[in-house]
């Protein structure tokens, strides 16, 4: 089936974005160490740490969601309840993302954004809740008691 290599490139998908985030804070963190100029008072060595702080907050918690489902996919099993409600949340700031990004950015990030949102809801469609029919004991109807 289709689910354990989507569920594989979600979590690389996910691992690059989490490269790519703390690039750009690196880069911003720089820039705004380096301009030596205030905004509304603030020191620029304050506002440096904590671009710096943000961009690996953000890293690791891509990485974590990003090994949610490279362990879905490896194991081929559902993920947990913890790691279906981080999917779920990282699926949400994915997708407000995509729609700020669309004003920001341009449509080329907004349809990686899109794009990532559908890995992820596809990997969490695909390893949804698992069918349980064998632990029931029978689908028939109890006889009545007389």
């Amino acid at each position: 089936m289709l689910r354990r290599p989507v569920a594989i490139v979600t979590a690389l998908v996910l691992f690059g974005e989490a490269v790519g985030i703390f690039a750009i804070n690196a880069v911003l963190a720089t820039v705004t160490e380096n301009q030596n100029m205030s905004l509304a008072g603030m020191d620029p060595k304050a506002m440096s740490t904590g671009t710096w702080v943000l961009g690996g907050v953000f890293a690791v918690l891509l990485i974590g969601c990003g090994l949610i489902p490279l362990l879905a996919g490896v194991r081929d099993r559902s993920p947990g309840r913890f790691g279906r409600i981080a999917l779920i949340g990282c699926a949400v700031v994915h997708g407000v993302l995509g729609a700020v990004t669309v004003g920001l950015v341009g449509w080329s990030a907004f349809a990686f954004m899109m794009v990532v949102l559908a890995l992820l809801v596809f990997t969490l469609l695909a390893y949804g809740p698992e069918d349980r029919t064998e632990d029931r004991v029978g689908e028939e109807a109890a006889p009545a008691a007389a």
